[in-house]
């Protein structure tokens, strides 16, 4: 009776070590050209950009990917200040540096998947570009709407729309901003066409689909 028991525990420890080594697997099944979007952090910036560019109360986004699933899994292409436009596994968009972020999956409506074989192949084509620091759209750096902008740019699936970087509230610059502009030597690009992770976000072109972890 105690050695049943024993290989009994022995069993499902492996079984408790197996899963322990097996990555998480997302909750949401993702296909290639689903959106990811990043919900913002506390950082300066990060909170500043959901601030001045939120559509609704629903959506706090200051980041995002674009997915591709393959056989040898799943890889997000984004631009990122650390990496500029570049390719990282799921777990890295899901962990940047160590942490944890919180991460919503949009998925293309029917009627526009078609535009997704061509959107990844442009967005490839822009890997190893510098990150777009200034917002200002550019043909030689890409901040991270920008590159998921432009990579669904060919068969118009966003819109680009006069940027602000006024407080709703207030109508002023906050600090950030001023100090953020004011270290790059630009005047702030208020009025500028642009884009923003929670515009893209509102078009109705997507749907939700759900937290990714």
């Amino acid at each position: 009776m105690i050695v049943s028991l024993l290989k009994q525990s022995l069993f499902l420890l492996s079984l408790a070590g197996l899963f322990a080594c097996t990555p998480p697997q997302p909750t949401v099944q993702l296909q290639s050209g689903d959106i990811l979007f990043v919900e913002t952090t506390s950082g300066k910036v990060s909170e500043a950009i959901d601030r001045v560019t939120q559509t609704s109360g629903e959506t706090h986004f200051s980041h995002v990917g674009l997915a591709e699933v393959s056989d040898s899994g799943i890889v997000v292409l984004h631009a990122s200040p650390q990496g500029g436009t570049c390719v990282v596994s799921l777990h890295e968009f899901l962990h940047p540096e160590g942490d944890s972020v919180t991460v919503i999956a949009y998925r293309l409506k029917k009627e526009w998947q078609p535009a997704i074989p061509a959107a990844l192949k442009k967005a490839k084509q822009m890997l190893g570009k510098p990150y777009n620091f200034s917002y200002i759209l550019s043909d030689t750096a890409h901040y991270c709407s920008e590159f998921v902008y432009l990579s669904f740019a060919a068969d118009s699936v966003f819109t680009l729309n006069p940027m602000t970087f006024k407080d709703p509230a207030s109508g002023n610059f906050p600090s950030t901003w001023v100090d953020y502009y004011q270290k790059l030597a630009l005047e702030i690009p208020e009025g500028l066409p642009g884009c923003n992770p929670n515009g893209l976000a509102a078009s109705e072109k997507l749907e939700r689909l759900g937290h990714i972890k």
